[in-house]
């Protein structure tokens, strides 16, 4: 009897975690930390790196069964809302109803800056391929640069879904990062007189306009590039929700309770890909280093443009707001506003900004599917 008891605390004490943790599981349950970490002290992301953070812990615990194929909990929310395209497509439904096209409408010159910044996804796709990545991981990687989230991982769903961890990871993460990286290369790309331009504040937007803009995107960029329909037709249906003023319920619900599910669900997918054996390898640190670049680039793509249309156009136009052609709403349009008016204290450049921060969104998904079309087959 007692040697019964003995034996059964023995293989009960040989089934826990910690007889099965390996340096693998604490190497990632400290980066699962560590993101928690750094989104509650910092607030960088806190929203996804939380989720992200607890997901890989509770991916990388010893016996959990949360990734269990076909069984555990975190394995649905990514084959079945993920690796479907569900959750990204909802998320840019939601995106939609947020955002306001009228800065970019009443500036078309912030659309080239969007474009401009997509510089850094094709700079770092090249890359990629140069350090031995194949073409699909070298897009994956290089959308990056776009800093749009729910487009990376709509992408690299696609095209690497063995990379989606990592990737997720180092486009959340410098998304974060967007008040740090960005700051020293608008200083090193522009003068002090550069930055102190006023520019003239953008003239109002019907409500007509308004509702016109989502059906011209869609029929103009979907029948161009049809790969973008999923991305680019729920962005639009989105914002077809506010502006039309007549399904408030359905709008608000976009803007509060969906988008927070779906931000949950996705946030909780993605960190339960970070693997030990998936994550810890040269391989994600290249991602990590290519991603930085890419992100690089894309600031430098957009302010150079700047510059460009500074030389040539009537009005004053603060190179600045080309920074803000990335994706990251409305992260890098404060940072721009901030910029400018440090040089200037008159000078209000958010609007502007954020013409080209849409702008930007909608250059990344065009940017997808332009991948997608080139080499998604």
């Amino acid at each position: 009897m007692d040697l019964n008891i003995i034996e059964s605390i023995s293989r009960l004490m040989s089934e826990t975690g910690f007889a099965n943790i390996g340096v693998g599981h604490v190497a990632m349950l400290a980066v699962g930390c560590l993101l928690v970490v750094v989104a509650i002290l910092k607030n960088y992301e806190p929203l996804l790196l939380i989720p992200i953070g607890f997901g890989a812990i509770m991916a990388n615990l010893p016996g959990s069964s949360v990734m269990e194929d076909g069984g555990g909990i975190l394995w649905y929310f990514y084959n079945y809302l993920i690796k479907t395209e569900i959750i990204p497509c909802v998320i840019f439904l939601c995106l939609g109803a947020l955002t306001d096209f009228g800065p970019m409408i009443s500036n078309p010159k912030t659309l080239l800056l969007g474009a401009a910044a997509q510089l850094g996804v094709f700079a770092a796709l090249l890359m990629a391929v140069v350090m031995g990545f194949d073409l699909k991981e070298a897009a994956s990687i290089g959308i990056i640069g776009g800093a749009d989230g729910p487009t990376t991982i709509y992408l690299t769903t696609k095209l690497a879904p063995h990379l989606l961890g990592p990737v997720a990871v180092s486009a959340y993460s410098y998304m974060s990062l967007v008040p740090i990286i960005q700051p020293p290369i608008m200083r090193l790309l522009t003068t002090k007189a550069e930055r102190a331009i006023v520019m003239k504040q953008p003239r109002p937007v019907s409500k007509t306009v308004k509702i016109i803009f989502p059906f011209a995107i869609t029929l103009t960029v979907c029948l161009l590039l049809p790969a973008t329909t999923p991305l680019i037709g729920m962005f639009m249906v989105g914002n077809i929700f506010r502006e039309s003023e007549v399904v408030d319920r359905l709008a608000k619900s976009a803007q509060n309770e969906l988008v927070n599910i779906v931000t949950i669900l996705l946030g909780l997918g993605v960190g339960a890909t970070m693997g030990a054996e998936t994550f810890l390898n040269i391989q994600t640190i290249g991602i990590l280093i290519l991603g930085m670049i890419a992100f690089m680039f894309a600031t430098a793509g957009g302010v150079l443009l700047g510059k460009l249309m500074n030389l040539f156009s009537k009005e004053p136009v603060n190179p600045l707001i080309g920074a803000a052609g990335v994706s990251t709403v409305p992260m890098a349009a404060r940072v721009v506003q901030r910029m400018g008016a440090e040089e200037n204290p008159d000078n209000f450049l958010l609007m502007h900004a954020m013409g080209a921060n849409v702008a930007g969104v909608i250059g990344t998904a065009t940017a997808a599917g332009i991948l997608l079309s080139l080499i998604g087959g």
